[in-house]
């Protein structure tokens, strides 16, 4: 659903921009011009000066870093003031202005009515009093992640970082802290890759519905955190099978306020922080977001080509050529093998991005499951936590890392700085789908069977993976039958890793081997596998 609507808003911006725009008018920004302008100006500077420029033909020239390809597993953060009120997930912060909501209704109950207490009355409660970004970093390490990305700002319009543009940020408010140039120091210093993440482009129609009642929203003294909150701007025109969705019938297009404001925040982060890696959200696909898509990648690619730490750009939708950057898959996988690298992210908790009471959790197991498999594909995973607002990592969530940690440990070889062998793997189990490229299509928990096999490369070894222990120790790997073309080398030793040389034999069926047996429940296995020289 959430692909057609994003589908819906492209095709309409596209179509009826101008009628749009000047019937909606979005409630005033806090918006410095002069800073604005002069920060723009540097961008201009900056997509003019390096081996990029601001043109998809140019912008092809992206090449994805060896660390991204060797790396394989990180963590993604998703930490603000809607981990206050801990209620639902991390829309909490719209929801709560949404009549009839069940956010809305739990807000009125448990806080008063939201023209008394709004979601700027969060903010001083944002403590973060137990926020240790090093005890992070290691749980991270420990966990077996080789980069992190915390979310920079999220659709909320606080920024966890800061900001020359705006008082509404984490160091002048709530934690007083640079959140996120704490976790970039901790990151770097314990040897992972940093990145971050931005949903400033929601942000544009995130709160309007505060300003169809009595509510905090309407007060100007809030502009800065609640603005643009821009109203109904539905067509005249609407088209019959228009998805009958809030957010469709109450969004019109961003203004250049808004745009400048956005490309200013964003060029902002990339000269502070110089990320290895940036993620951008849903809502830059909007063609208005087009020529600021072209200048982003120019610019940082300029920039970060000065540091000699080439960055990589992760997007969702269709806001960037193919080629020009990489494509991430939320909550999903792809099916099949992809030529260049790619990146999925989904979260350890199930429900909600963001802390929220009552949630549910993966377990080690499905996770790494999934890892095996995007690895297999060419792919990264980018997994979520979400840390509670005093700045504590919930102990279901630590369980989880250090399950997975336990296994890369004795499993590693077969996941970091490999590369994909001619076959991803087999097996009867799908996941995502090819022609919705996998986005949304993750399940809680995927059922693999002992015939779920992946397949990864490194150093002359071939590596074979189980997502499914069998108890017996029988496996069979049909794809690696006596006289396969896919192996130009006679095979010499096939090792459990973790335990050592396993027997096994080559047949017309396959290539049959015996582990140890095991538990019901057992964790995904690695195999290596060596040739005869």
């Amino acid at each position: 659903m959430k692909t057609r609507l994003i589908a819906a808003l492209c095709a309409l911006t596209a179509m009826t921009a101008p009628a749009l725009a000047q019937q909606a008018s979005p409630w005033p920004m806090a918006y410095k011009a002069a800073p604005v302008e002069a920060q723009l100006a540097k961008v201009k500077q900056g997509v003019n000066e390096g081996p990029f420029r601001p043109d998809w033909d140019s912008l092809r020239g992206f090449k994805t870093p060896a660390w991204f390809q060797d790396a394989k597993f990180g963590i993604f953060i998703h930490w603000g003031v809607y981990s206050v009120p801990a209620y639902a997930n991390e829309w909490y912060s719209r929801n709560m202005y949404v009549p009839g909501n069940d956010a809305y209704n739990h807000h009125v109950k448990t806080y008063g009515p939201q023209n008394k207490f709004g979601y700027k009355d969060f903010i001083p409660m944002f403590k973060a009093e137990k926020f240790d970004p090093a005890a992070w970093v290691k749980l991270f390490q420990n966990a077996g992640a080789r980069y992190v990305v915390p979310v920079a700002e999220h659709c909320d319009g606080f920024a966890m970082y800061q900001s020359s543009f705006t008082k509404w940020d984490a160091a002048d408010m709530g934690p007083k802290r640079d959140v996120t140039g704490e976790i970039a120091k901790a990151a770097r210093a314990s040897g992972l890759h940093f990145g971050l993440s931005s949903h400033r482009a929601e942000h544009w129609w995130w709160y309007h519905k505060g300003r169809t009642y009595d509510s905090d929203v309407n007060d100007p003294k809030y502009a800065g955190l609640y603005g643009p909150a821009a109203p109904t701007g539905l067509p005249a025109d609407k088209p019959d099978n228009w998805p009958d969705s809030d957010l469709l019938q109450n969004w019109s297009p961003p203004n250049k306020e808004f745009l400048n404001d956005w490309m200013a925040r964003t060029s902002e982060l990339i000269d502070k922080y110089q990320p290895e890696l940036i993620y951008f959200d849903w809502w830059t696909s909007s063609p208005l977001f087009e020529p600021l898509m072209r200048d982003t990648a120019a610019y940082y690619y300029n920039r970060s080509a000065e540091w000699k730490a080439p960055g990589i750009i992760a997007y969702k939708g269709s806001q960037f050529a193919e080629g020009s950057a990489m494509f991430d898959l939320e909550r999903g996988k792809s099916d099949a093998l992809k030529l260049t690298p790619w990146q999925s992210d989904t979260s350890v908790s199930i429900k909600s991005w963001g802390y929220a009471q009552n949630d549910s959790y993966r377990t080690p197991k499905s996770l790494i499951a999934d890892l095996i498999d995007i690895v297999s594909k060419n792919g990264n995973l980018l997994l979520n936590v979400g840390p509670r607002a005093d700045g504590t990592i919930p102990q279901e969530i630590a369980t989880v890392l250090q399950g997975m940690g336990a296994w890369l440990k004795v499993n590693g070889e077969a996941i970091y700085g490999t590369r994909p062998f001619l076959y991803f793997g087999e097996g009867p189990t799908k996941s995502g789908h090819v022609r919705q490229v996998g986005q949304f299509t993750e399940k809680n928990v995927t059922s693999f069977t002992r015939e779920d096999i992946r397949f990864t490369t490194k150093d002359g070894h071939l590596y074979a993976l189980g997502l499914e222990r069998p108890a017996d120790g029988a496996v069979l790997v049909k794809t690696l039958y006596a006289g396969t073309p896919y192996l130009d080398r006679q095979i010499d030793r096939i090792e459990l890793l973790g335990s050592g040389a396993v027997t096994w034999q080559q047949t017309a069926k396959g290539l049959s081997i015996t582990l140890p047996q095991s538990g019901a429940d057992a964790m995904p296995y690695a195999l290596r596998i060596s040739f005869k020289k």
